[in-house]
Parts: structure tokens; sequence; C-alpha cells
């Protein structure tokens, strides 16, 4: 499975930018898409996910700024970043997880794409 990451780039703070991931094709079943992000020398962080069952995680530092959707149909997930802030600058990673069969758990990383917000 690949995962194409798109919609990174440079925003001023307060700006807003989408970023968007599609998976190459569908495994047995996804328990989560979701957004991680990576700033040098520090550990990668979970931004945002959202469950098959619809539910979503927000880090605290992105509550009511972000917001995650999934397509199911399309077996795509977005990110709408709003208010940006100058923290939030890093590379934005899409990630599934999932089974390919009912025993074998799997994960997936998109190829990572820059976020930049200038203060």
């Amino acid at each position: 499975v690949q995962l194409q990451a798109s919609g990174g780039g440079l925003a001023q703070a307060g700006g807003s930018l989408r970023l968007s991931c599609a998976a190459s094709e569908r495994i047995f079943r996804i328990a989560s898409m979701g957004w991680y992000r990576q700033v040098p020398g520090k550990q990668r962080e979970l931004v945002a996910r959202v469950a098959s069952d619809g539910n979503t995680y927000y880090v605290d530092s992105v509550k009511g700024r972000f917001a995650i959707a999934r397509d199911n149909a399309k077996n795509t997930v977005s990110l709408q970043m709003t208010s940006l802030r100058p923290e939030d600058t890093a590379v934005y990673y899409c990630n599934q997880e999932g089974f390919t069969d009912p025993w074998s758990r799997a994960t997936y990383w998109g190829q990572g794409t820059q976020v930049t917000v200038s203060s």
C-alpha cells in the first residue's frame, strides 16, 4: 500500500492549509487513519487520528484548530489546518493502521509533506 500525501507548503501565522492523503489500495480492514508530524531532533508526534468507527483524536495543541476527515469510499484522509502557528511547522506524515487479513496487523506511512508557518 502506498500512501500519497499532498497539500503541504508555506503559510503565514493565522492562515490555513489542507493536507490530503490517498491510499493506493484497500486492505482487509482499516483500523484508523491519521496524521503525525516531526521536527528535527524530536520524536514523531500523533497530531490527529480517525478510527474506523468515526471517533477522532487530536493532540491538545491542535484542538479547535485542526479537523481530520476520512472518506471511506475514496480511501482518503484529510487534515484541515486553520489558525496555524509557527510551532505547527513540521514534516507531516500520513498514517494508516489496519489488518491485511484477520490476524495480521499492518502500518503504512506516507512520504511526508513539509508544512512551514511563518510568523
